[in-house]
């Protein structure tokens, strides 16, 4: 098969139509991960809400994203969209990450820290909102960008419940003319240029944060 230029011009529109789909399932993904992850972490500092939260994270992490992907989509009632089905599996099993992330973080804090805070009789949410977490989380935003990369890699496996991202555009297009060389070509070609700017930005924050 030979490539073909006229017709990489007449796909583009719908892959950058599924390019953008891509990023915004990413973007709301990640955030969930971040703000389920850490809650998640705190949780399991509590003796017995922390043991049954472990163990749903852990089933979370062994079994894999694609299975998890169908199941739910299957499972869900049919007024849920595709896309928030894919949104929220996709946050859910990266918070199962992210939590371990933070937990990293604040297990970093120096004892001194925590006895500094008791000493000073600070109530929890002070202890934890003005000195705990800005700590920890400083020290593992080189981590948590890592994961926010991932997960714009693993978005082609959305194509599995038909949400219509970059892979589904480039698929159905395949199917319709016959010709999946220039349409898969144009998918890894936007994934670098989506990817590798993240990368370089990921590495800088290692550099800014390797001190801390």
């Amino acid at each position: 098969m030979t490539w073909d230029w006229e017709f990489t011009g007449k796909i583009i529109p719908d892959l950058l139509d599924g390019l953008v789909v891509t990023v915004q399932a990413t973007l709301l993904g990640y955030v969930l991960a971040l703000v389920l992850g850490l809650a998640v972490a705190l949780a399991r500092r509590v003796p017995v809400l922390g043991t049954a939260v472990f163990a749903v994270m852990e089933f979370i992490r062994c079994t894999p994203l694609l299975v998890q992907l169908v199941f739910v989509f299957y499972l869900a009632p049919s007024y849920v969209s595709a896309f928030t089905v894919g949104v929220a599996v996709l946050g859910v099993h990266y918070a199962a990450y992210t939590a371990e992330v933070y937990r990293s973080g604040i297990e970093g804090v120096p004892p001194g820290q925590w006895e500094a805070c008791r000493a000073l009789s600070l109530p929890p949410h002070r202890t934890w909102g003005a000195v705990v977490l800005p700590q920890a989380i400083r020290r593992v935003i080189p981590a948590l960008g890592n994961y926010l990369i991932a997960m714009f890699k693993d978005t082609p496996l959305l194509f599995a419940i038909t949400v219509g991202e970059l892979m589904y555009q480039a698929s159905r297009i395949g199917g319709v003319y016959f010709r999946y060389l220039e349409a898969m070509t144009l998918v890894g070609l936007f994934f670098l240029l989506v990817s590798v700017p993240s990368a370089v930005l990921i590495r800088r924050l290692e550099r800014r944060y390797a001190a801390v």
